[in-house]
């Protein structure tokens, strides 16, 4: 009786190390959202590190955007031409239009995009200088864009 006992005992014993071996070798499906949740985050705060970074080296400040839209009422941008970075120009456009429906400062129904070889028009009202900088800088990240003209106006 005693072995019965100690062999049933041992059985459950092994099926709940089983289990747990199991789950820990195969996360359940909320595991991998909640991991998958924490990637994007991470990634999203690296992406506008970068971000900050190269809107600076392209002097999309705000003072700077505000000076040149006075100065000559667009802000234009440019950036070195890599070989084989020319994409067909539809692709660049939704590429953009997505990175801008996913903004949420900026408002992909007031912000048209044009391209032709490469080269971006942006046009439409935005409510902040800070904002254009932002719309040139998701446009100029775009892969095959080489060269971003910016025609938004501030409009409160």
């Amino acid at each position: 009786m005693k072995a019965i006992f100690f062999l049933l005992i041992g059985a459950v014993l092994g099926i709940i190390g089983w289990r747990y071996y199991q789950r820990s070798q195969n996360p359940t499906l909320g595991q991998r959202v909640e991991h998958l949740a924490d990637k994007t985050k991470e990634a999203a705060g690296d992406a506008k590190d970068a971000i900050a970074g190269k809107a600076e080296d392209w002097n999309l400040t705000p003072d700077s955007i505000r000076e040149e839209l006075a100065r000559t009422g667009r802000v234009v941008r440019s950036k070195a031409r890599d070989m084989g970075d020319r994409m067909d120009d539809a692709r660049i456009v939704a590429v953009i239009k997505g990175k801008f429906v996913v903004e949420k400062d900026l408002s992909a129904f007031a912000i048209n995009v044009d391209c032709r070889d490469g080269a971006v028009n942006l046009t439409g009202s935005v409510t902040s200088t800070e904002q254009i900088g932002r719309a040139v800088t998701l446009a100029l990240q775009t892969a095959g864009v080489q060269d971003v003209v910016s025609q938004l106006v501030v409009r409160s």
